[in-house]
Formats: structure tokens, sequence, C-alpha cells
């Protein structure tokens, strides 16, 4: 698309093509952010709810809640990862629309 270009995204919000890729962009963000939350939030919930299995020693003074609170950085990235492979996918699909209606 040449600069002062618009293009007429009316259109394109109605292409089938279009409405796949906002499903297949939900379907993957929705269970994402609710898993990452319910991780993020599972710390602090099972410190307050069980803190003997929280305090229970594994390595040394290292203690499962210390492990999970380090395990939390590992998930971070995992998610980034599977985020930046999907964006990958979701890009190539937003270009084809776009292709489409000759706008790339």
């Amino acid at each position: 698309m040449s600069p002062g270009e618009s293009a007429n995204w009316e259109q394109i919000a109605r292409d089938p093509d279009f409405r796949a890729l906002l499903l297949d962009k939900a379907k993957f963000v929705a269970p994402a952010t609710a898993f990452f939350l319910v991780y993020y939030f599972a710390l602090p919930v099972l410190v307050g709810y069980a803190p003997r299995l929280m305090e229970t020693r594994v390595l040394g003074e290292v203690n499962v809640a210390y492990l999970f609170a380090l395990s939390q950085f590992s998930m971070a990235w995992i998610v980034a990862g599977f985020y930046v492979r999907a964006a990958l996918r979701w890009d190539r699909e937003a270009l084809r629309v776009l292709e489409k209606f000759g706008k790339h």
C-alpha cells in the first residue's frame, strides 16, 4: 500500500479470511492469558491455603514455593515463545488477506 492510500477496512472486516484470522488469534490469546493468570496467582493462593506443601524442602533450603516462583520465569518465556510462533503465522495470514484486497 503506497503512502496516502487508505484501505477499505469495512470491506476487509467483513472478509471471511479476516474473520477467521481474528478467531484464530482469540483461540490462542484467551486460553494463554487464562493459563498465565492461573499459574501466576497459584503461588500466593497455594502459599496461603497449602503452606505445609509449599514449605516442603526439595533441595537443601530450597522449598516448593521457591521452585514454583522460579518456574514462573520459564513459564513466561515458554508462553512468549508460543506466542511468537503463532504471531508469525498470523502475520503471514494478515498479509494474505491484505494481498487479496490489493493492499500489499
